[in-house]
C-alpha cells in the first residue's frame, strides 16, 4: 500500500462528510487534501481513543517530531510521506501542522471552556487552520479566500460541537462555554447525564446561531473569482449545513444521539452543490 493509498483509505474509512467534498478534485489536489485529512484523524483518534493521558502525549510528541521530519524529507509514517511529496506542490506550512497538534494537546488539558474566547482558540488550531490549509490546496487567487476559510473552519468547528455534545459529555468534556451554560441556567451535570430540557434547547439554539452567523460570514468573504476552486468548502458548507438544520429540525437530541446524513445524501449535496457552483 502506498503511503496515499494510505491516506485514501483513512479519509473514506472515517464515514466522514469531508470525504464527499475531495472526490471531484484532479488528483494531485485530491492526494493533497486526502494527506492533510489523514494526518487530522491521526492525531485526533490519539485523544479520542481514551488512552491514558502519558501514552497520548507521547503519540502527539511524536507526532510532532515527524512534522518536523518532513523538511528533511525524513518522515517515516505513511501520511507523512504523503505529506512530505505533497508539500512540493503546495504550501503547507510547517508551523500551521504543528498547530493542529497544539489544538490536540488543548483536549488533554482542558476539559471545559469559561467563554467563547477560549473555546475560539480551540477551534482556530483543530479547525480554521485546517481550512487555511485546505485554501492553499484548492487554490486561489485573492487572499480574502483566506478570511472565508477560517471563518467556515471554525463554524464546522462550532456544528461538530453541537452534534457531539452528549458523545463529548460521556468522554467527560463539555466544549459549550460556561458562560453560555450559565446564561441559559443548564448546569454540566445535565450535559453529563443527558437532561434533555427546554433550557437546554434555549442553549442549543443559540449555539446554532453562532454557528451560522460563521456561515454567513464566511461566505460573505469569499471572492468570486476564487469560488470554483473552493467548492470542495463549499460542499463541505452544504452538508454541514443540511446537518445543523437536521439538528434543530429534531428539537436539538443531541445528548443520547448523533445526528447523521446518510451517504447517498452526503453524496447527493456534493454533487448538485459542485454543479451550482
Amino acid at each position: 500500500m502506498t503511503p496515499h493509498e494510505y491516506c485514501q483509505q483513512k479519509a473514506a474509512a472515517s464515514g466522514s462528510s469531508f470525504y464527499y467534498s475531495f472526490l471531484f478534485l484532479p488528483i494531485e489536489r485530491r492526494q493533497a487534501i486526502m494527506a492533510l485529512y489523514a494526518f487530522c484523524r491521526e492525531v485526533d483518534d490519539i485523544v479520542d481513543d481514551n488512552l491514558d493521558p502519558s501514552i497520548a502525549q507521547s503519540k502527539l510528541d511524536w507526532w510532532r517530531s515527524e512534522i518536523l521530519r518532513l523538511d528533511k524529507a525524513e518522515a517515516t509514517h505513511p501520511v507523512g510521506l504523503a505529506l512530505t511529496e505533497v508539500r512540493k506542490r503546495f504550501s503547507l506550512p510547517t508551523e500551521q501542522l504543528l498547530e493542529i497538534i497544539d489544538g490536540m494537546q488543548m483536549d488533554l488539558a482542558q476539559t471545559r471552556y469559561l467563554d467563547f474566547k477560549t473555546l475560539r482558540l480551540y477551534c482556530y488550531r483543530v479547525a480554521s487552520v485546517v481550512g487555511l490549509l485546505a485554501a492553499e490546496i484548492f487554490g486561489y487567487q485573492d487572499r480574502q479566500t483566506l478570511k472565508y476559510a477560517h471563518d467556515l473552519g471554525l463554524a464546522f468547528q462550532l456544528t461538530n460541537i453541537i452534534r457531539d455534545v452528549g458523545e463529548d459529555a460521556r468522554r467527560g468534556r463539555i466544549y459549550l462555554p460556561v458562560e453560555d451554560l450559565q446564561r441559559f441556567n443548564v448546569p454540566a451535570s445535565d450535559l453529563l447525564q443527558g437532561e434533555h430540557s427546554d433550557k437546554f434547547v434555549a442553549l442549543m439554539q443559540f449555539q446554532t446561531e453562532r454557528a451560522i452567523s460563521f456561515y454567513d460570514q464566511a461566505m460573505a468573504q469569499l471572492p468570486g473569482i476564487d469560488r470554483k476552486a473552493q467548492r470542495p468548502g463549499l460542499i463541505m458548507a452544504a452538508i454541514y449545513r443540511t446537518l445543523l438544520d437536521e439538528i434543530a429540525r429534531d428539537g436539538f437530541l443531541v445528548l443520547d444521539r448523533r445526528t447523521s446524513l446518510t451517504p447517498v445524501r452526503k453524496l447527493w449535496i456534493a454533487t448538485r452543490t459542485w454543479l451550482k457552483n
